[in-house]
């Protein structure tokens, strides 16, 4: 069954008509285990009869089964050896643990009359499988010291645990069994390498992965595709790419999960031209229509701004998931075209596409100023239909989105209905205080979350040093600053820089300002110049002014920003032909002003203006008012701000 979504509305003349495929799941509910009058004793047919029991989770069945052993087992009848009654006993003990009943997979386990590795193995793997890893780790352990040369652990064992061992606080077991691998001599046995290299780039261990790959005498593509994936997960995107190079060159064929791998170091490192190459060799190969590569190639091309690439891939794909079609939606959003994400979201709901938290969370980082809080409303609604309330990237989404859409105490109510609020959900209510101008309750909110034993991150400052900047709190400003690195060996960006040099402009401190600048570890970055100028704008300093322009002329030639900016300042020192030098010269350079827009929502529709903008089918009226408004404001003695004037590029003094 397919379902499909076409629509024009509002989309660029490349995209042409939208047309979602979607394959519905169709459930079965047949019978697997029809009725028989043949009596199954034998090992080989009871084992395989409880692997699909397990592998279906036909407990029912698997427990009459456990019964007819009891009754009748296997090793008096047709089977005589008892290495065949054990084959049937670890078949229970592994139906059981695939099942979810551990308890009594333990009973079970501890009743057998006897075990071997790979009784052993199945326990362990169900306990991990289950996040029990204490239990797991512990049986482990247990494996490790016996004498019993039957119960040692084998590779098998190896693999399993190092299955587990996914995440920074695994790290030091992974190093254990590593060692392990050389007591029992496995050190050549190429699973077991792979599952090294796996794990200690799970753990962020990468030196350790990439030397378990460079010492391994065979490598097959799992071994080259484990640590490329490795790599590219650890954000190691070039070194990742040099190795698919050279794997190419060896005698080793990527196969498809190689080059998901691969992509995913494109788009990491927006390598759109190695991206293209790769593209290339999949059509040769003809896997391009492979739903996951698909998805890659969309999220390569999207990340690379190719975004009518990524268009083309998504319209002629036969087949579409919920991966995909949350690609196309953060492709969207991510690109400016923010007004399509949201009509492809519309259309998807509309058509009845199962639409997950994933997809929820990317369409709420699409909420601006000018986006309608009645629709954000309604995504909220969806939301508690669905039951993703407490998925904590769409709680975390829903605070962004109400607090930019204006509703902070709607921010708050979502914040205080999460209950496992984590370092994104507090640093997004620091940030929704500090966008509203609240400074001091964003710094309260820090010290809340402080106290909840929540760790900062370095957006947290960021929000902070915003906060403090509005506030006008420059010594706690500073403060944060210092603690960031001293106390939680954090290292400040750009960004963290360009927010203090603006609290200490705002706060008319320029020359503390250049100063800072000055003894920055790193070359100032954009950012950074841009907010010097700003507040040589706001208080009309024309040579300190002129100092940072040029400075951001040589980071950004093609920025609006120091021409703007510079016109602002000479006009506000009534500088007329300094001024007029400044528009002249950027007029030249043939650098556009970036429109200024202001909105208003009115039954939950967004009105948008732009500075003279004559469009809105209430254009006339909306004018007559505002000239009556000025002028009552103009006989309450209202004087306009001289600084901002640039209302055209054509004028040549200020009226």
């Amino acid at each position: 069954m397919k379902s499909r979504l076409k629509f024009n509305a509002h989309l660029p003349s490349w995209m042409g008509s939208l047309s979602i495929p979607f394959n519905a799941k169709e459930l079965t509910s047949q019978n697997p285990f029809p009725a028989t009058s043949k009596s199954i004793v034998n090992h080989a047919d009871l084992s395989s009869l409880l692997s699909v029991c397990g592998r279906d989770g036909n407990l029912n069945l698997g427990s009459s089964i456990h019964a007819r052993v009891i009754k009748q087992p296997p090793s008096f009848h047709y089977d005589t050896s008892p290495r065949n009654a054990l084959f049937v006993w670890n078949s229970l003990l592994s139906m059981y643990t695939k099942c979810g009943k551990l308890q009594d997979a333990v009973k079970l386990f501890d009743h057998m009359p006897v075990k071997d590795a790979v009784s052993w193995n199945t326990i362990i793997s169900g306990f991990l499988r289950n996040k029990d890893f204490d239990a797991g780790f512990r049986l482990f352990k247990q494996m490790s010291e016996s004498r019993n040369v039957c119960c040692r652990f084998d590779k098998a064992s190896l693999t399993t645990m190092l299955s587990a061992c996914d995440g920074l606080e695994f790290s030091s077991v992974t190093k254990v069994i590593h060692g392990l691998v050389f007591v029992g001599g496995f050190e050549r046995e190429i699973t077991v390498g792979n599952a090294l290299i796996t794990s200690y780039f799970k753990c962020g261990c990468c030196n350790q992965g990439r030397q378990v790959f460079y010492e391994m005498l065979e490598r097959n593509v799992i071994t080259w595709t484990a640590v490329i994936s490795g790599l590219a997960q650890n954000e190691f995107y070039e070194d990742g790419l040099r190795l698919f190079a050279q794997m190419r060159c060896g005698l080793v064929n990527p196969n498809a999960l190689t080059y998901l791998s691969a992509l995913m170091a494109c788009s990491g490192s927006q390598a759109l031209v190695e991206g293209r190459k790769i593209h290339g060799l999949l059509w040769k190969l003809g896997m391009q229509s492979d739903l996951c590569i698909e998805s890659a190639l969309m999220d390569l091309y999207s990340k690379c701004g190719s975004l009518e690439a990524a268009w083309g891939i998504f319209e002629s794909a036969e087949e579409l998931d919920e991966v995909s079609l949350t690609v196309i939606l953060v492709a969207f959003a991510q690109n400016g075209f923010e007004e399509e994400a949201i009509q492809i979201f519309i259309r998807m709901v509309k058509l009845g596409i199962e639409v997950d938290p994933n997809m929820v969370s990317a369409i709420l980082g699409v909420f601006g100023v000018g986006t309608s809080l009645a629709f954000g409303k309604q995504i909220h609604s969806l939301i508690i239909k669905k039951n993703f309330s407490e998925n904590p990237f769409v709680g975390n989404g829903l605070i962004n989105m109400y607090s930019k859409c204006g509703d902070l105490h709607g921010s708050l109510q979502i914040f205080y209905h999460i209950h496992k609020k984590n370092s994104v959900s507090w640093n997004s209510m620091i940030a929704a205080y500090a966008r509203h101008g609240d400074g001091f309750r964003a710094l309260q909110f820090y010290e809340e979350m402080r106290v909840e034993g929540i760790v900062p991150t370095d957006v947290t400052f960021l929000s902070l040093l915003h906060a403090c900047s509005h506030a006008g709190l420059v010594e706690k400003g500073m403060e944060f600053l210092e603690s960031m690195t001293r106390d939680h060996g954090l290292s400040p960006r750009s960004e963290h820089y360009a927010c203090v040099v603006d609290m200490l402009g705002r706060a008319g401190l320029l020359k503390e300002a250049k100063n800072f600048i000055e003894g920055l570890p790193e070359n100032p970055g954009v950012l950074v110049w841009q907010a010097l100028l700003g507040a040589c704008s706001i208080h009309g300093d024309s040579e300190m002014g002129k100092y940072a322009a040029d400075q951001l002329f040589l980071a950004s030639p093609d920025s609006p920003a120091p021409y703007v900016l510079m016109a602002n300042i000479y006009s506000s020192e009534g500088k007329w032909k300094e001024r007029a030098r400044a528009i002249k010269r950027m007029k030249e350079m043939g650098v556009a002003k970036e429109v200024g827009i202001s909105w208003i929502e009115i039954e939950k529709k967004v009105n948008s203006f732009v500075v003279g903008d004559k469009m809105h089918p209430q254009a006339d009226i909306i004018f007559w008012v505002l000239s009556g408004l000025l002028k009552h404001l103009k006989d309450e003695g209202y004087v306009p701000d001289k600084r901002c004037i640039l209302y055209y590029l054509n004028q040549d003094k200020m009226d």
